[in-house]
């Protein structure tokens, strides 16, 4: 078996409930590389949760019947290993036939064997496992990213960073390029509910805008898997403080009548179609990234993964969690 547990491996479906099929890969060798590029510290990638959704969870009740529900998983960001996504669904294909009392017990099972295979006994935080009824019609209702769409970012623009006119094709880059994010300034009559921020305070009112969040998403975030080069697709979202208070001397300034160049970041993002990556790494890069780039006041990145072997996963990451967001599910899911 490789460091990367099964994934990519013939296996076989175990019809026995087996918790040792969980394997834990840790989060430092993903954390390491982001180091070495951008600086950031595996501790400011450690604030945040992964959520898994799982559509196929079955086991009996004890007359032998089989039931079936969905799953949302948390895993806290600061536990020191990820659960390999293959051997989740082995593991929860594990549980078909075994006898369960009541719903509670087979959560309890789950949170149990994820915590003993990620060693999270020591954190503040532990992980969690809530079971839907298919009965309940509000059970993970589809939800709709925040801020503003920016995948038309780059209609009739001009690329400056590759000095490529519009119509021109963009590049399909080897891998990550952050040195293309940039700021660029607000029109006078923008507003900042313009930029995907909230509050609709205008531009020219400069003491307010620095207290507003810029907020954008994209559903054109494509990563491959590092392991099986199979594509991963998705949908980002990122909200954003800029620091305007910074003294020059420690960090760039950012004017308080800037804002991210929304063409810049949605070329960023389209970098990460050749790049291999779990996609807690691939969150956690961006995040590093938009960190080094423009030292935020605060942020957030998320990403809705698209589904595969029945299970979705969501990473996020904050810079407090005092910013957290509540867990949800986008309609490709």
């Amino acid at each position: 078996m490789s460091i990367h547990g099964v994934l990519g491996e013939t296996s076989s479906y175990s019809k026995v409930y087996d918790p040792k099929i969980l394997y834990p890969i840790a989060r430092s060798l993903g954390r390491d590389e982001i180091y070495k590029k951008s600086g950031v510290t595996a501790d400011a990638l450690s604030i945040g949760v992964d959520w898994w959704h799982c559509f196929e969870l079955s086991w009996l009740d004890p007359r032998g019947v089989s039931q079936v529900a969905m799953a949302r998983l948390a895993i806290p960001a600061d536990s020191e290993f990820i659960i390999e996504s293959k051997s989740l669904k082995l593991y929860l294909n594990s549980l078909n036939f075994t006898e369960f009392s009541s719903v509670k017990q087979i959560q309890q099972t789950i949170e149990n064997d994820l915590s003993n295979a990620l060693q999270t006994s020591a954190l503040q935080t532990s992980i969690t496992a809530d079971i839907f009824s298919l009965q309940d019609p509000t059970a993970l209702p589809i939800a709709q990213a925040n801020g503003k769409n920016i995948d038309n970012a780059l209609d009739n623009t001009l690329d400056t960073v590759n000095d490529n006119t519009a119509n021109q094709k963009l590049a399909i880059l080897d891998d990550v390029d952050a040195g293309m994010l940039r700021l660029v300034d607000i029109e006078p009559k923008e507003s900042v509910d313009d930029v995907g921020g909230i509050g609709g305070v205008s531009a020219d009112n400069a003491d307010s805008v620095d207290s507003e969040v810029q907020s954008y998403h994209s559903h054109l975030l494509r990563s491959n898997c590092p392991v099986t080069n199979q594509p991963d697709w998705g949908t980002v979202q990122i909200d954003i403080v800029l620091d305007r208070d910074t003294d020059k001397e420690s960090k760039p300034q950012t004017s308080k009548t800037q804002k991210i160049d929304e063409a810049s970041l949605l070329e960023y993002i389209l970098t990460y179609r050749q790049h291999n990556g779990f996609h807690e790494q691939c969150v956690e890069q961006i995040f590093a990234d938009l960190t080094k780039a423009f030292s935020p006041k605060q942020l957030m990145v998320r990403a809705w993964y698209t589904r595969r072997g029945g299970i979705d996963i969501n990473p996020c990451r904050v810079s407090s969690m005092e910013i957290m967001p509540q867990p949800s599910r986008l309609l490709r899911q």
